[in-house]
């Protein structure tokens, strides 16, 4: 199982990005799905997460702005970015608690895999 993070660049302040990240391998499901973050100089930070049947959770500083979805059907995950600000600028990473598929007989088993993370840059 692997996951691919796409989407980011480079936007000005108040504009809007959407993130992508595709599960890709034999994936038996997708139990929650999250996006991290992390600034130069600063520890990674959750910013937005989601469980398979459950509600969206997010960080004060995104709520409002940011939407986490998951299209299952996809095994895709994305993060709409909207009212973009400076401070917004980080690498962000997909986060996924997966169960795979080994074939006929696998032993269910949630295992915690990430994306290679993706640059936004917000800046006039």
């Amino acid at each position: 199982v692997q996951l691919q993070a796409s989407g980011g660049g480079l936007v000005q302040p108040g504009g809007s990005l959407r993130l992508s990240c595709k599960v890709s391998g034999s994936v038996f499901r997708i139990n929650s799905m999250a996006w991290y973050r992390q600034a130069p100089g600063k520890q990674r930070e959750l910013v937005a997460s989601l469980s398979n049947g459950g509600t969206p959770t997010y960080a004060d500083y995104v709520r409002g702005r940011f939407t986490i979805d998951c299209d299952y059907a996809l095994n895709t995950a994305y993060l709409q970015m909207n009212s973009l600000k400076p401070e917004d600028t980080a690498v962000y990473y997909c986060y996924g608690n997966i169960s795979p598929y080994y074939g006929p007989g696998t032993k269910l088993r949630r295992n915690e895999y990430w994306g290679q993370g993706t640059q936004v840059t917000v800046s006039s």
